[in-house]
Parts: structure tokens; C-alpha cells; sequence
């Protein structure tokens, strides 16, 4: 087989994951020129490029997308830190499982956006409110993460800290958290996804301040579908973003795996 023809082979499998959003896109165009009600619920692709180009150039966009990340990555960092804390206590600390573990998983079970009026109560609707949705999610799959993580190192590496004599401590720090920490990150990325999400409903619910999900909410007030569907699609390329790096760091930092 020529290099000519394995090149064509190479692009012909690489372009066959444009077929479907292409042949989306095209039936999405047929049905904006169908009638006036279409045009309104299917926004033309010209009109969408316009409303692009419109939102952009009033800055609205790109404080939206600021606001937005940072408020999902304050709420990972606060949220994921407390829930690696309290995990690693649960699962090294028979006591305090039994006394924080009922109380957790009877929390968990609660929507967070079924919170949100107490959260309006208590806090406003303001960036306290929405970051606290925001925390909470990030915390409750970390907790789980950490502890079942942890639970699931193999007995022979404890029996290296008894076996030295390390104590406690230096076991849990050296031994078990090294061993723990793949799976611990993989928690991690699920509490990402978790917390964009929380982001975005919580800008919904919440109206004071910045954010895309704000953005959504002016837009649907003004009938404006094609900024709907901009912040649509920009919410899913944003939070594949987020996750496909943070994939990429935990392949590279824990690339050791692969050479067991």
C-alpha cells in the first residue's frame, strides 16, 4: 500500500467524526427556512454568526466565560479540599465515620438545587449563594472518591508501615495516600464536571452578578435564540475543555502506572 493511500485512509477515518455535526448543522439550516416559527425556534447559522460577533463585541461573552470558570474552579478548590479532608478522616478514623458517614450519605441524597431557596435565605442571591452550590457539589463525589479510595489500597502496603514502623501518620502519608491518589484524581474529575454544572444552574437560579448562566437568562427575556444557542454550545465546549485537561494532567502525572 502506497503512502499516498494510507494518507487518504488516515484523513477518511479522522473526518468521519465531523459527519454527524456537519449533517446536523445542515438540518439545522433547512429548519430555520421553513416558516416563521421555525426561523424563531431553529436560529439560521447566519444569525447565530451575527449574534456571535454582536455579544463579543460588547465584552458581555468574555466576562460571562470569566466569571463562570473561575467561580467552577474556586468552588473545585474549596469544595474538593474539604472533601479530601474529611474522606481521608473517615476512612482513617473509625470514629469518625460512624459519626460524620450517616449524616453525609443522608445529605448527599438531597438535590442541591432543591437547597437553593434555604441558600436564598440564608445567603442572598448574590456569589455567596451560587458559590456554595458550587462547593457542595464539588465536596460530596471527593468525600466518596477519597474514602473508597483509600478502602481499596491492598493490605500488603499497610503491612509495610507495621512492617517499619511508621506509625499512623507517615503510613497514611507515604504509603496509602501514594497508592490512593489515581483513583482519588478520577474523583476529581467527576467533581469538575459536577461543579460546571452547578455553576451554570446555580447562574441560572441565582440572577445577581456575572456569569453565562446569567447570560442565558437575558437572552431568553429578550426572545434572543441565537445567544441561546451560543451559550449552549459554548457551555459544552467549555466544560469538555476543562475535563479533557484535566484527563491529560492525571495521564501525565500519573504515567508511572504504565510502567508497571
Amino acid at each position: 500500500m502506497s503512502q499516498n493511500t494510507v494518507s487518504r485512509f488516515q484523513f477518511l477515518r479522522s473526518a468521519r467524526g465531523w459527519v454527524l455535526p456537519v449533517a446536523l448543522l445542515l438540518v439545522w439550516e433547512f429548519m430555520s427556512r421553513q416558516s416563521a416559527e421555525h426561523s424563531y425556534a431553529f436560529a439560521s447559522i447566519s444569525q447565530i454568526f451575527h449574534g456571535l460577533v454582536e455579544i463579543i463585541s460588547t465584552g458581555e461573552l468574555q466576562q460571562g466565560i470569566a466569571a463562570s470558570v473561575q467561580r467552577a474552579l474556586l468552588g473545585l478548590l474549596i469544595g474538593g479540599s474539604a472533601g479530601f479532608v474529611v474522606g481521608a478522616i473517615m476512612s482513617s478514623w473509625r470514629v469518625a465515620d460512624v459519626l460524620i458517614g450517616p449524616l453525609y450519605h443522608m445529605l448527599r441524597q438531597v438535590p442541591l438545587m432543591g437547597l437553593v431557596p434555604l441558600f436564598s435565605l440564608w445567603l442572598g442571591n448574590g456569589d455567596p449563594s451560587k458559590l456554595t452550590v458550587v462547593c457542595l457539589s464539588a465536596f460530596y463525589p471527593l468525600v466518596l472518591a477519597t474514602y473508597e479510595s483509600l478502602h481499596q489500597v491492598e493490605g500488603k502496603y499497610r503491612e509495610v508501615g507495621d512492617v517499619y514502623k511508621l506509625g499512623k501518620w507517615r503510613t497514611f502519608y507515604k504509603i496509602l495516600l501514594p497508592a490512593a491518589l489515581p483513583n482519588i484524581f478520577t474523583g476529581i474529575s467527576f467533581a469538575l464536571a459536577f461543579a460546571w454544572l452547578a455553576t451554570i444552574g446555580s447562574e441560572i437560579l441565582f440572577a445577581a452578578g456575572a456569569g453565562l448562566g446569567n447570560i442565558m437568562m437575558n437572552a431568553q427575556a429578550a426572545s434572543r435564540m441565537d445567544i441561546l444557542i451560543i451559550l449552549t454550545a459554548l457551555i459544552g465546549l467549555l466544560g469538555f475543555l476543562m475535563n479533557f485537561f484535566i484527563n491529560r494532567a492525571g495521564r501525565y502525572l500519573f504515567r508511572w502506572r504504565n510502567l508497571r
